[in-house]
C-alpha cells in the first residue's frame, strides 16, 4: 500500500532523523527557567521540561513560552525537511517528537510531547490543528481534563487526518499517539481512579 511505502533513500533519512532530533531535544523548559533564575525545572513538580512543569514555578509567561517553542520546533524540524519531500519531512517531525521526549543531554528524560505533537502537526498538516484545538477545547469544557482533552485529542486526529487524505503522516501520527498515551500512563492511572486534577484546581 501507498502508505507504507517509502522512496527517501536511506541517507538522506538518516540526515533528516539526526536533524529533526537535534532541534527537538531543545530542552527550551529548562534553557527558559534557568535564564530567568529560577533554577532547574526538574527539581520541582513531576521534574519533567515541558510547559506544564515550567507552569509550577509560577511564571505563567515562562510557561507560555516554553510551550511555544516546544511546538514551534517540532513546526520548524517538519517544514524545513520538508523542502526535500513530504517523507523527509515526516522523518524529521517524528525525531523532534522523539527527542523531546527523550533528550540524551538530560538522560533521556524529557516532556511529554504535546506540544511538540501539535507543532509537528501544524508543520505537516495546518488545518489539522483546529481540529485538535477544537476536540481539545470540547473535551476541556465538558471534564476540565487537559490530560483527557490531549489524550482524546491525538487519538482522533490521525483517524481525521486519513479520513481526508493524509495517508502517511496519519500513519505517522498514529504512531506518535500511541506514544504519547505511553508517556502520560501516569495521568491515565489518575484519570481512572478519579484523582487527576482539573483544570483551575491547585496542585
Amino acid at each position: 500500500m501507498e502508505i507504507f511505502s517509502w522512496q527517501l533513500g536511506l541517507p538522506a533519512t538518516l540526515a533528516c532523523l539526526v536533524f529533526g532530533y537535534l532541534l527537538g531535544s531543545i530542552p527550551f523548559g529548562l534553557v527558559l527557567t534557568r535564564m530567568a533564575g529560577l533554577g532547574d525545572v526538574r527539581n520541582i513538580g513531576s521534574g519533567n521540561i515541558g510547559a506544564t512543569n515550567v507552569l509550577r514555578t509560577g511564571n505563567k509567561k515562562l510557561a507560555a513560552a516554553t510551550l511555544l517553542l516546544d511546538a514551534l520546533k517540532g513546526t520548524a524540524a517538519a517544514v524545513i525537511a520538508s523542502l526535500w519531500g513530504v517523507e523527509a519531512g515526516l522523518a524529521a517531525g517524528l525525531a523532534a517528537f522523539l527527542g523531546h521526549l527523550y533528550p540524551a543531554w538530560l538522560s533521556f528524560k524529557g516532556g511529554k510531547g504535546v506540544a511538540t505533537y501539535i507543532g509537528v502537526l501544524l508543520g505537516l498538516a495546518p488545518v489539522m490543528v483546529l481540529v485538535f484545538g477544537a476536540i481539545w477545547l470540547t473535551v476541556a469544557k465538558i471534564t476540565r481534563y487537559s490530560s483527557l482533552s490531549a489524550l482524546t485529542a491525538t487519538v482522533i486526529t490521525p483517524v481525521a487526518l486519513y479520513a481526508t487524505g493524509y495517508g502517511k503522516v496519519a500513519l505517522l501520527f498514529a504512531i506518535m499517539t500511541v506514544i504519547t498515551w505511553i508517556k502520560h500512563r501516569a495521568n491515565i492511572q489518575r484519570l481512572l481512579s478519579g484523582t487527576e486534577s482539573r483544570i483551575g484546581e491547585k496542585g
